[in-house]
Order: C-alpha cells, then structure tokens, then sequence
C-alpha cells in the first residue's frame, strides 16, 4: 500500500499561519490530482483544497477562498498547505490524498496531521 505522509501540523493561535506538507512517492504523485480533506471530531470529512497534476489548476472550499493556498512541486514529489488567518473552527485532522489521472477515485492517502487553532 502506498502511503502519503503529512507534516506541519500543531498548535496555533486564532490569526496564525501554518504549513502542511505531503510527502508522496513518486508513484502516487507524478500525473495525479492532489487533495487536502479534514475532519474534525463528530463531523464527516469535508474537502479543503485541490491541485491538478501540473499545479495549473486550483479548488478551494468557498469558506477557506483567499486564507489558504495549495501548491505543489513535482521536482521533490511534495504537496502544500499554507494556511493564514486560521480561525478555531479550521480544528481538525488534515489528510491528504492523490488520484492518478486514470483513476476514478482518490485512493492514496495519509495518516493525517492534527491542527489546532486557539482563541
């Protein structure tokens, strides 16, 4: 199986800024969709952010449009979240996950990396 690894999480203030980081092998990442899910406690997983294989293309939650950007780059297989103004309510276990251009569903995924935001 192979296994995406997230890094960056941690404990933050309301209005401070963190960067996740996914560390993909080269298998799971060249010509894949890359994803960022999170899911707090009690709640259903919700989507944050995508990228397409070139970083050409962004998606974002409505709700996090202009706090959080997602990049990638292909040369070190590695995917980011960077997250600003972060608010209580962005608490959650961030995963993220690849879908290979030929696949139907994302079907690599990480462990997760636990933020939490402090008022």
């Amino acid at each position: 199986q192979v296994q995406l690894v997230e890094s960056g999480g941690g404990l933050v203030q309301a209005g401070g800024s963190l960067r996740l980081s996914c560390a993909a092998p080269p298998r799971a990442f060249r010509n894949s969709n890359m994803a960022w899910f999170r899911r707090a406690p009690g709640k259903e997983r919700e989507f944050v952010a995508a990228i397409n294989w070139n970083g050409a293309i962004t998606h974002y939650r409505d709700s996090l449009e202009g706090r959080f950007t997602i990049s990638r780059d292909n040369a070190s297989n590695t995917m980011y979240l960077q997250m600003n103004s972060l608010k209580p309510e962005d608490t959650a276990v961030y995963h993220c996950a690849a879908k290979r251009l030929s696949a139907a569903t994302y079907d690599y995924w990480g462990q997760g990396t636990q933020v939490t935001v402090s008022s």
